[in-house]
């Protein structure tokens, strides 16, 4: 049996990198051999108080997967093997993976929202993933990269394509202004993205100093520590009366109510995180408002202009990369430097290094 090593998730704070099985793709999949891969804050959720999507009581019905799981669904590489089916990729691709899985049973599909069939899967999360020297993904997940764009960027695609859906959803227009909440990664794309929108102004609120500045680096007009009590009436003096546009990619309830006080009447919200605990919302404040509400999950339709967008320059991603480890360093230099320092953003695996 060939073997390869990979970062395989048993239970929360027990991840091990240790050898499994090569897989083989069926006739509808694509083998890639990765090169970079992203750890995601769903990893670094799983990895902390798992299992949240991973399914350990029963298997994922789309697949059977069930379990130890190789995480990792942000990742480039270059096609190594198709199943016969497979038209569109040929070995030696280069490529990136978009790793939402689709039921095809699922009337969401004939719609082109695939991103609302259920049950809901990700490679690397309901199937083996990225942090390893090859997966197996299915036929319509795979995206090529252009040859001017790196292996680095296009491990990037994946969170950069949550940011744009969240931009495009949000209906923001240029000259627009926009609250975004929480500096983490996909908080920093939708700053990147906004920029490249033509927003005028960016506001950007979190707790880490480092993070602040990090998005003052790379676009935003300006940055509150999420602990002030006064933000929606700094964002009103400065916009005249409430930014056009908030995305919560915090997820708390002290995030939501700042985001949705800075609005203005007939702004919007476009919920992004996960929350971990329930919010409580004012739906009589929303009517009188005008307010739109709205949650995503992940991204539909968007992956092809999110690649192009970074390999024009314009959504300068690799910005946002604070370190690169070996795959023997997952652990103490990737998830447990994640938990301990705030101004780590994203953490890229070279999984030939």
């Amino acid at each position: 049996m060939a073997t390869m090593k990979a970062a395989r998730w048993y239970e929360a704070k027990d991840i091990r990198v240790e050898n499994t099985e090569i897989p083989t793709p069926n006739d509808n999949q694509v083998k890639i051999a990765v090169k970079f891969t992203g750890i995601c804050g769903s990893d670094l959720h799983e990895y902390t108080h798992g299992p949240q999507l991973i399914p350990v009581v029963k298997p994922y019905s789309l697949n059977g997967h069930q379990g130890i799981t190789t995480l990792g669904h942000e990742f480039s590489g270059i096609v190594e093997e198709v199943g016969k089916n497979v038209k569109s990729i040929k070995k030696g691709d280069r490529v990136t993976v978009e790793p939402i899985f689709r039921n095809p049973e699922s009337p969401f599909i004939e719609t082109g929202e695939y991103n609302l069939s259920e049950p809901l899967g990700f490679v690397g999360l309901t199937s083996n993933g990225g942090f390893a020297k090859y997966v197996v993904v299915e036929d319509y997940m795979v995206h090529k990269m252009p040859d001017t764009m790196t292996f680095e960027q296009g491990a990037i695609v994946e969170p950069a394509a949550v940011a744009a859906y969240a931009i495009q959803q949000s209906g923001l227009k240029m000259g627009d202004t926009i609250l975004v909440s929480g500096a983490g990664p996909i908080g920093l794309l939708v700053v990147q993205v906004a920029l490249a929108v033509g927003a005028s102004q960016i506001f950007v609120s979190d707790l880490s100093e480092a993070r602040l500045k990090k998005a003052k680096e790379i676009g935003a007009t300006h940055t509150f520590d999420a602990r002030e009590k006064d933000i929606p009436e700094q964002i009103r003096k400065m916009t005249g009366y409430g930014a056009d546009v908030f995305i919560d990619a915090a997820g708390v309830q002290a995030s939501y109510d700042t985001g949705i006080k800075s609005l203005r009447n007939g702004g919007t919200a476009v919920l992004v995180a996960l929350f971990a605990k329930e919010v409580v919302h004012d739906a009589l404040n929303q009517a009188l408002r005008e307010l739109t509400v709205k949650g995503i999950i992940g991204y539909r339709n968007i992956f092809p202009q999110t690649i192009a967008l970074i390999n024009s320059g314009r959504l300068p991603v690799e910005k946002l990369v604070t370190n690169v480890i070996a795959l023997d360093e997952i652990v103490e230099k990737g998830f447990e430097a994640l938990v301990a320092n705030p101004s780590e953003v994203k953490i890229l695996v070279d999984i030939n290094k």
